[in-house]
């Protein structure tokens, strides 16, 4: 009877692992679709004078920072974390994102557009002040720190108001092969953003008639290399970056990452999470060795003060900031040592 039963439930284990895989794929071939055959699109352009790249306000510099105060508008209840849409003092529209992701994401666009990626534009604000916000939030209520006031804010929009065009889809793409896709994949390796879902990439009309294909949603980077048993100890957490191995094999043709990882064995429980990030291993995988190393190269040159000015922007205290930069530089000299 014992052995039945530990039987019957290996075969249930298994049905749903293969339920879950199904469900995983049919919603890539989903994902896919308007990601393919695109005339004009582009996922890396020359960054021109890296030296030269002001990574305290990234991609929208100085002048589109936004105007503050900023005006509540709509409460946007998708995704995992607590969203407002608002608008600033001169009109222009913001998405804001409030908690733990806010800080990783600023930083992280800041790097990826100094060597070439298209991002968004992202600028943190600590303390936000916004005018007509509710009196309660469904979402974010712990952010509201007085009366207009929230907390660990990110303000995003995309430069110029492109119309987004749809998702893109990690495997199939236009770029899969290539240098800069495999660059790509070498910095989610390099900042720790394991949460590689599709619906995090999203296409962009440019003016110029082509498309941008960016990476939307960064905010699991510099903490644990994978989804780990806590928000705290997955995302912007300095002590799981610090302690997050980066490269896991050299062979002479191509690099392993240690990324992303596999996530805890509880999290078995929701299987299609589970299995989702099982499937992602391959992006840390097999990367081109000559790939890493010309990433290694662009991010080579940035200097330190760049970096930290990145953690700055963020609105990390200086101490922190300057440990995640040695972090972010040890793993440049690890690209640079292949």
């Amino acid at each position: 009877m014992l052995f039945r039963a530990k039987s019957n439930w290996r075969l249930v284990a298994t049905i749903l692992a293969m339920v879950a895989l199904a469900t995983s794929a049919a919603g890539q071939r989903t994902a896919q679709a308007p990601a393919q055959g695109q005339h004009g699109a582009a996922i890396w352009a020359d960054p021109g004078d890296i030296k030269s790249k002001d990574l305290l306000n990234g991609r929208g510099g100085e002048k589109h920072r936004p105007r503050l105060p900023v005006k509540f508008l709509k409460e946007d209840k998708h995704g995992h974390n607590s969203k407002l849409d608002v608008e600033d003092a001169g009109g222009t529209k913001w998405k804001a994102k409030l908690g733990i992701e806010a800080q990783p994401e600023t930083v992280a666009t800041r790097v990826l557009w100094a060597i070439g990626y298209f991002t968004n534009e992202d600028y943190f604000v600590r303390d936000l002040e916004v005018k007509d916000l509710p009196d309660h939030l469904h979402r974010g209520q712990g952010h509201v720190i007085s009366p207009n006031h929230l907390d660990m804010a990110r303000l995003q929009r995309h430069p110029g108001g492109e119309k987004k065009a749809g998702n893109w889809n990690w495997r199939h793409n236009p770029f899969v092969g290539t240098r800069e896709f495999n660059g790509l994949r070498v910095m989610m390796a390099l900042i720790n953003n394991w949460d590689l879902k599709d619906e995090n990439n999203a296409i962009f009309e440019a003016k110029d008639g082509g498309e941008e294909y960016v990476v939307t949603d960064m905010g699991t980077a510099f903490g644990a290399s994978g989804d780990r048993y806590s928000e705290e100890e997955s995302k912007n957490n300095l002590k799981a970056y610090q302690e997050s191995k980066f490269i896991a094999k050299i062979a002479p043709a191509y690099v392993d990452f240690d990324f992303p990882r596999r996530p805890p064995p509880t999290h078995i429980l929701d299987l299609p999470h589970y299995f989702h990030q099982v499937h992602l291993r391959w992006i840390g995988e097999r990367v081109p060795r000559a790939d890493a190393k010309w990433m290694g190269a662009l991010l080579a040159q940035l200097s330190t003060e760049q970096i930290q000015d990145a953690f700055r922007a963020g609105g990390y205290p200086p101490a922190e900031a300057a440990a995640f930069t040695r972090v972010v530089q040890s793993r440049i000299a690890e690209l640079n040592r292949l």
